[in-house]
């Protein structure tokens, strides 16, 4: 198969019969081999029967339905695990990413032999003031900290290689930072396309301010956990040594100046009297803690059990 296209949703009823017209039109164009994959995720509106009456219609419509709302990375996810096609394409559901951009993303792909291509919506409809200065200052952190030179790294519209998508483990809201979850997955040839970018058609949109906070925060996590996701005794181990030391050497002033006074035949000052008793004791307690920390990392990494367990209700 030429092309799995993974379409997250949730409560896009008005637009899924529309999409799947536009992407069966542009498949049949360029005579590719497809299928569909919807995800509703949880979803309380009528977007399942939608798809299940196109699924009746069209062998290429495939379906998830999760028992409840998850977010979009566990959707992602899932459709990832059953895309089967060469390339897989993502979008959303809400006709604002155009399948008209299909065939070039999957040239690039194919031809250009791209590991993955993300999109990016240079001239947007869809933006206000308060949205766009944040996505700005968003975007140029997270190229700062992945060091991938793409203008949008959150644009849901994307193209990968098969490779890629079972390679990474798309979790919690990761789904913003998939182009660092490939290149720390050994695939480095991620490119950017300059897409065209369509107004809200209907409904309105389902993310708020709140996302460029949480953007931040998966940012920084993410950051840690490429670095020293695997080995944290690497990183706690290692400053917790470094404060444990800083301590060490606050306790031999204290043990220097006791003594000094003694041999002087001078009054030796109670070392609670001294501020170097106060640091001691607090880097060496927080030098201990941060190497149990690392110690407790090490054995939790070793056993992330059902992190990406969802409760799928339906599928076709």
């Amino acid at each position: 198969m030429d092309i799995s296209v993974v379409v997250p949703l949730y409560n896009e009823a008005e637009s899924l019969v529309e999409l799947f017209s536009w992407i069966k039109k542009v498949m049949s164009e360029h005579g590719f081999s497809f299928e569909v994959l919807f995800v509703n995720d949880g979803s309380t509106d009528n977007s399942w029967q939608i798809i299940e009456s196109l699924a009746k219609d069209n062998e290429e419509v495939k379906a998830i339905g999760f028992q409840r709302n998850y977010g979009k990375s566990p959707a992602l996810y899932c459709g990832f695990k059953r895309a089967s096609g060469d390339v897989v394409i993502t979008m959303d559901a809400d006709l604002q990413d155009s399948p008209d951009e299909i065939p070039e993303l999957y040239r690039m792909i194919k031809e250009e032999g791209y590991d993955l291509v993300s999109g990016w919506k240079k001239k947007r409809y869809d933006g206000t003031f308060s949205k766009n200065i944040p996505s700005k200052f968003y975007n140029a952190t997270a190229r700062c900290v992945t060091g991938l030179k793409l203008h949008d790294m959150n644009c849901g519209l994307k193209a990968y290689r098969n490779e890629v998508v079972k390679s990474i483990e798309v979790y919690g809201e990761m789904h913003r930072y998939i182009p660092y979850l490939a290149k720390n997955a050994g695939f480095t040839k991620i490119g950017e396309k300059v897409v065209h970018h369509q107004a809200r058609k209907y409904g309105t949109s389902k993310f708020g301010l709140n996302r460029f906070v949480h953007g931040y925060l998966d940012l920084f996590s993410l950051w840690f956990l490429s670095k020293f996701g695997k080995t944290p005794m690497h990183f706690f181990g290692l400053w917790g040594t470094v404060v444990f030391f800083i301590g060490f050497i606050a306790v031999v002033v204290v043990g220097g100046i006791k003594l000094s006074a003694i041999i002087a035949g001078e009054r030796a000052p109670l070392v609670t009297d001294l501020p170097y008793f106060y640091l001691a004791l607090t880097t060496m307690v927080i030098g201990v803690q941060m190497f149990l920390t690392g110690f407790l990392g090490e054995l939790i990494s070793r056993a992330s059990g059902d992190r990406n367990d969802y409760k799928i209700a339906k599928e076709i």
